[in-house]
């Protein structure tokens, strides 16, 4: 391990060790991550991509949490966060051209200001854009698919390459980006010219819809399961009479059934077991399989579907 964090220290001056990973997800649950590295500019990430190749250790690419949950162990490989350095959004014409660490609210935001419809969906959905391109992000009948024109990536050997959208293979809840190893480090949306104060009426009414419908006043990781098809995952959970089913500081929301949530302190243990309880007993009751919407990080015992 030594000579590999002294070669990663060579390529990037924000190395961290024993990183908690619940200061890094919305979840707020987690162990702590073996290597936390920061990368500040594309050519960074690229070159600690191919040390971690070099070197066979796994790494795993992190936004803003918003769509993960890390095993009270951790993890033991390298997390690389893709922040700051690439939070940049930059508006051209009825283009916007934004970092993959950009959130997608300050995206929609930029969208907004410069009377760009198209993005209102993605106001209020707490992740970055790089994430959002992963799985296809959406929310109130909107979608990734849907405004994206152009994306830049890294692959698995650290090249950068360009893809359009109908190279992307999205579909409900994923794209080809995952699948491929592919790191994405920034998007361009097309966008229509729209009225400023309609955009933020907008905003502002999807805004209200989620404070009413959603548990934002606590921790969680959004819709914790996709969709099924012919289904709502969260009527589904409700009339198995699993609203408020807690294990521990975890428990499926009173407010919303589709989300499970950390009241405080819970371990990533206790949400997964909550996550195990549901599923098996909806299966039981409609046979109907609910598949996890946020992505597992790390050793769980037993594996979720086990």
């Amino acid at each position: 391990m030594d000579l590999f964090t002294d070669r990663l220290k060579e390529l990037s001056g924000d190395v961290c060790f024993d990183e908690p990973m619940r200061k890094h997800t919305t979840f707020q649950a987690g162990g702590p991550a073996k290597v936390f590295v920061t990368p500040q500019t594309a050519s960074e990430l690229a070159s600690v991509i191919r040390l971690c190749r070099e070197f066979e250790k796994p790494y795993f690419i992190l936004g803003n949490g918003s769509n993960l949950l890390v095993s009270d162990e951790g993890y033991e490989g390298v997390v690389i966060h893709v922040g700051r350095a690439f939070e940049d959004v930059r508006v051209e014409g009825s283009r916007i051209l934004a970092g993959a660490g950009a959130t997608l609210s300050k995206t929609a935001a930029a969208a907004r200001d410069a009377s760009l419809s198209g993005l209102e969906f993605a106001s209020g959905i707490p992740g970055t854009v790089g994430g959002a391109l992963v799985m296809n992000a959406g929310a109130y009948g909107g979608e990734m698919a849907q405004v994206v024109r152009g994306v830049r990536v890294l692959t698995k050997d650290g090249e950068e390459k360009r893809l359009e959208a109908s190279e992307l293979e999205m579909g409900y809840r994923k794209s080809c980006i995952l699948p491929r190893g592919y790191i994405v480090t920034e998007a361009e949306f097309l966008l229509s010219r729209g009225d400023k104060e309609e955009i933020r009426s907008r905003m502002e009414e999807l805004a209200a819809r989620r404070k009413e419908k959603q548990p934002l006043e606590y921790a969680s990781a959004g819709s914790t399961f996709k969709r099924p098809e012919g289904y709502f995952a969260g009527k589904l959970i409700m009339d198995a009479g699993l609203r408020g089913f807690s294990v521990g500081n975890a428990c499926v929301s009173e407010k919303h059934c589709g989300f499970v949530v950390n009241r405080g302190g819970a371990s990533a243990s206790d949400i997964l077991e909550v996550c195990r309880q549901v599923r098996e007993r909806v299966f039981r009751k409609f046979g109907v399989p609910l598949e996890l919407e946020m992505r597992l990080l790390g050793k769980f015992e037993p594996p979720f579907g086990a």
